[in-house]
């Protein structure tokens, strides 16, 4: 399928291997991902994050097949739930850094462009989240407010 807003076709990526449980080397109990996943958290990681630190440092392959839940499940069940999600979260930081750099370079057309899409992104990812209940209905993006929206 194409993206959004280029003519390409992306670049396809590798798949996981299809699995109910979770193997049998990764020996991680579900006490001690939550408690790591929560640590990790409170340090200011992202969810990303917090899966790639598991998987690196602790072992475990998959959090949804250690644990039955994903991080952000984990979080919402101890009342550490973010925000905003976390794609939003990075479109929002990606479209402010444009901006700033746009009040430097008034003239550069081209990050113009990429400004446009990435609000573009966040419209559509802010009308995807209020319809499936993640965000409330009168959540709104404005550019002038947007680096209040990120903040935890």
């Amino acid at each position: 399928m194409a993206k959004m807003h280029t003519r390409t076709k992306g670049k396809s990526g590798s798949t996981r291997p299809i699995r109910s449980e979770s193997p049998a080397w990764s020996t991680t109990t579900t006490e001690e991902i939550t408690k790591v996943v929560l640590d990790l958290w409170k340090q200011g990681k992202s969810t990303s994050v917090i899966g790639m630190v598991l998987r690196d440092n602790y072992g475990v392959p998959d959090v949804k097949l250690a644990t039955g839940k994903k991080v952000t499940e984990i979080l919402r069940d101890n009342s550490e739930e973010p925000n905003v999600p976390e794609d939003l979260y990075n479109l929002i930081v990606k479209a402010i850094g444009l901006r700033k750099h746009l009040v430097v370079n008034n003239k550069d057309v081209h990050n113009k462009r990429s400004l446009q899409s990435a609000e573009s992104k966040i419209r559509r990812l802010v009308k995807y989240y209020q319809s499936a209940k993640v965000l409330p209905i009168d959540w709104k993006y404005k550019p002038e407010t947007a680096e209040m929206l990120i903040t935890r």
